[in-house]
Parts: structure tokens; sequence; C-alpha cells
């Protein structure tokens, strides 16, 4: 390399010093941003809820929560089997029932623990003083995650596990159709793994086992072929891009810990556009719902899968890289190009 392109590419010390006292502090910011802001402003938005019972019965329960503007999406049903069905199908989070013996109130804590306690405090607060609600868990939390802790806390080893299989492929100089078998063994092993550990073992989901395992996958090939296909893209950097969506953005964005109903806009419309998010939703669908609403999330991680895929299935050597394969093939003895 000649002198001036040592000059061009050496970073003076002071330069790399300031480099690290800016880059830091910012990546601190971004971090607390993305995770405590969502925390911070937790409140119900447009959450759907229903209401049922007679017209006239149900008239003022809908007017006191619609007096809360913007927090509630109100569905009417006709009964209370009406509500049910709503709720085992993921179109409401619980439902206020008028019937002869007062107010009832069903909840499900298999989709969110965090949205059935809010439900029951507002509950609380509209019934008349020194009265309790009756209250019934439709769709109940298994006995082993009754917060749905565990399954929160889940979500963050699957994004690692995507980002470190998309990285690792590029980092090793995986390409076309290797790296995609690659990404999809490793989403395969890794589907299989976490549904033994969260299934067999922990009891946290107890749906289908391999319901639960192809949803599982999916994610993680989502997120494995995000990283991998920036990284065909924009070069090693784009492992870094991936990373930060996947991560710092997608991981506190899902709503997996309370709802994304419950997040400030637009977290939670963007946490369901990322893989953890649609990942985390598609997993509380078909471990306790039978399939339920999975349609969005199942669309959301093919997307992701395919467009990633195709960007590292298409992936050439580029450059340099190009001109060094072509100067590996070169027959041995063969005589070097002239200066």
């Amino acid at each position: 390399m000649s002198a001036a392109a040592t000059a061009r590419t050496a970073t003076p010390p002071a330069r790399q010093m300031l480099a690290v006292i800016l880059i830091v502090p910012a990546v601190v910011a971004l971090a607390l941003w993305a995770f405590a802001w969502p925390t911070a402003r937790i409140a119900p938005r447009d959450l759907p809820v229903g209401v049922a019972g007679p017209a006239a019965a149900t008239a003022s329960i809908q007017h006191q929560l619609a007096e809360r503007d913007g927090a509630f999406d109100v569905h009417r049903y006709a009964d209370e089997a009406a509500a049910r069905a709503a709720i085992e199908a993921r179109e409401v989070y619980g439902a206020v029932v008028v019937t002869a013996q007062g107010p009832k109130l069903l909840t499900a804590t298999a989709a969110s623990p965090a949205v059935a306690q809010l439900l029951q405090e507002a509950a609380s607060h509209q019934a008349p003083p020194g009265t309790r609600p009756r209250t019934e868990d439709v769709v109940a939390a298994p006995a082993s995650d009754p917060r749905g802790a565990a399954l929160g806390s889940s979500l963050l080893p699957l994004s690692l596990a995507g980002v470190a299989a998309g990285a690792v492929a590029t980092l090793l100089g995986l390409r076309g159709t290797r790296a995609v078998a690659a990404l999809t063994g490793a989403s395969v092993l890794a589907g299989l793994v976490v549904t033994t550990i969260a299934d067999t073992w922990l009891s946290i989901v107890t749906g289908d086992w391999w319901l639960e395992a192809g949803a599982l996958t999916l994610t993680v090939l989502a997120a494995s072929a995000a990283v991998a296909g920036f990284a065909a893209l924009l070069g090693r950097s784009g492992i870094g891009v991936g990373a930060l969506l996947i991560v710092l953005i997608g991981n506190p964005w899902s709503g997996v810990t309370s709802a994304p109903h419950l997040l400030p806009e637009p977290a939670g419309l963007i946490g369901q556009w990322l893989p953890p998010g649609a990942g985390g939703s598609l997993l509380r669908s078909v471990a306790f719902f039978d399939g339920s609403g999975a349609g969005a999330a199942i669309t959301t991680l093919a997307v992701w899968a395919a467009v990633g895929l195709t960007a590292v299935a298409l992936n050439r050597p580029r450059g340099r890289e190009a001109a060094a394969g072509s100067e590996h093939r070169s027959p041995a003895g063969a005589p070097a190009p002239a200066a």
C-alpha cells in the first residue's frame, strides 16, 4: 500500500477517541428511548373491548367507555355467548356482559395479563360503591406463567438467535443457496429447541406442539433473513442495521409483555410490522387461541423471510471479492499480470 493510501485510511487517534466519546452516549440514549419510552407511556389506545346484552341495558356502559376518548374501541354483542366467541377469536381483549345479576366481566389473561388487570380496575371503578363485578377468565394464561412474564422474556432470545444466525452466515461468507439453507436449518433447529423448552419443559405455552414450533421457526427465520438480507444489500454494515431493527426497536416495541394497544403510537403499530412483534402475536395465537387471529402475523413474518432470503440468494461476490476469487481459480504456474 502506498504512503498516500496509508494516510487516507489511517484515522488520527484524537478522532478515534472523539468517536468513542460521542457514539457510546448516543447508543445508550437510543436504547433507553426505545426500551423506556413505551413502558413509561403504557395506556389503552383504541383497545378492542366488547359490551354484551340488551341495547338499553348496555348504553350506559358504552357511554362510560366512550368518555375515555381514544382509549377503547367498543364492539357490541347481542349476548354473552357472542362476546365469548369474539374473545376466543382474538377480536376483543375482554367484554362487559350485562346480566340479571349485574355486570359480568369476561377477560383473557392469555391474550394479555396487563389488559385483563386494566379491565378489572376499570370495571371496579364503574361498579356501585361497595360492590365488585364478577370476573371470568375465558382464555386463561397457563398456571406456570400466570402473568406472562416468562413468555415475554422468551422474545429477546429469539431475536438474538435470529440476529446471530444472520450475522454468522454473513461473516462466514456464505452466499446464494448455501446461505439460504444455513439460515433455514438454523431457524428450524432453534424453533424445535425453544418449543421443547417452552412447551415440554416449562409449560409456558400450551397449544399444539408442532404449530408452536412452526411459529417459532418462522419468527427466527424472519429475523435472520432480515439481518442477512440487509448485509447482502449494504455489506457488513447491514448487520448493524438489522440488529438495530430487530433488537433495539422490534423487541421493546413488540408489545409482548403488555399489548400492542397499550403502547404509544407509532410504537405499537411499527412493532407489529417487525419480526419480534409479529412473532409474539403469532405465538400467542397458536399457543392459546387455536390459531385465531394469526393471519396478519404470518403474513408479516413471511414477507420478511421471503424478501430477506431473496436478497441473500441473489447476492454475489462484488469488487475485490470477485477479483480475489478469480485469482484463486487461476491455474498454478500462470504468469502474473503485468504491472
